[in-house]
């Protein structure tokens, strides 16, 4: 008996996407899976919501104080409700119409209840944009789960919602997303391999994203990142810390320099000192006053009360 295709959604977090949203939205229209599509809109005021909606996107509108990138997320797989949910970011854009058949794949041949894409630095990125890229997205797909731990580390939980999909019953099975300061794909992952379930790499499918970020964005993005994980350490350890990763990454760095571009090593020690410091800060930070911890976050509503 051939059984029919699940039902497929697809969510995308905008504000203010109006110079994104044809190139993030074009391979998902012209998907022949044709999934249903839903903007979750902050309160854009450039024309988002009307160009997502002419060109046939569901569209949500919510105010901006209320984003939360765990809450807004679940908030819109609930509205969806399809049996699998892919979440992408605006500034994500699929390479082809064809890397979202080939990032549901192994949910569809039930190998795993996770899948993420292969991020590729958009045209034009420079060195330190592109280089997270090739580093955390390598040419190989693989397929870990909760006993990989011990070859992966802190790597295990590896994901980015900036395009991945799930088994919505999987997600539902552990909650859903949480409101969270950031990373809720890490958690959502953790939860779910913990419960015997894998997460699929799929190096063939592929989208263009990444981002250029001063030395101060960087040091309060990993402000964020440090607290996050230092918070829910219980969850994501896997025997192995985030400073191991993070100095395989750093060396990884300078021996691409040395053979590329060793004018730049001076700016990448001081960005890795930056980087360094505002992760070990923010890990240090749980029980800091709300007022230190907003001046140091790229997020500073979060901490605002709602």
């Amino acid at each position: 008996m051939k059984y029919p295709p699940p039902s497929i959604g697809c969510i995308i977090p905008t504000y203010n996407a109006k110079h994104h949203l044809s190139r993030c939205l074009e391979p998902l229209l012209k998907s022949s899976l044709k999934p249903r599509i839903l903007v979750i809109d902050s309160s854009s005021n450039d024309g988002t919501v009307e160009i997502a909606q002419i060109v046939g996107a569901e569209v949500f509108v919510i105010p901006k104080s209320c984003f939360n990138h765990g809450a807004t997320r679940e908030l819109a797989r609930k509205i969806l409700n399809t049996e699998i949910i892919c979440m992408l970011t605006q500034d994500a854009y699929l390479t082809d119409a064809l890397a979202l058949e080939a990032l549901i794949s192994p949910l569809i041949a039930k190998q795993a209840k996770i899948a993420y894409a292969r991020q590729i630095p958009h045209k034009g990125a420079k060195f330190f944009e592109a280089f997270p890229r090739y580093y955390n997205y390598p040419e190989k797909s693989q397929l870990r789960g909760i006993e990989d731990c011990s070859t992966f580390g802190a790597y295990t939980f590896f994901c980015s919602d900036s395009c991945a999909a799930y088994v919505n019953e999987a997600l539902d099975q552990v909650g859903g997303f949480d409101t969270v300061l950031l990373g809720e794909d890490t958690l959502a992952t953790a939860k779910i391999l913990r419960r015997g379930h894998k997460i699929a790499y799929c190096a063939d499918a592929t989208v263009h994203h990444s981002h250029r970020y001063s030395l101060k964005e960087e040091f309060c993005r990993c402000f964020d990142t440090g607290f996050a994980r230092k918070k829910h350490a219980s969850l994501i350890n896997c025997g192995s810390s985030d400073t191991k990763r993070g100095a395989s990454y750093a060396k990884a760095m300078v021996v691409q320099l040395i053979k590329t571009a060793p004018w730049l090593i001076p700016y990448a020690i001081i960005q890795t000192v930056v980087k360094w410091t505002g992760y070990r800060i923010g890990s240090l930070s749980l029980h800091a006053p709300n007022w230190f911890k907003k001046a140091l976050s790229s997020q500073k509503y979060y901490w605002d009360e709602k």
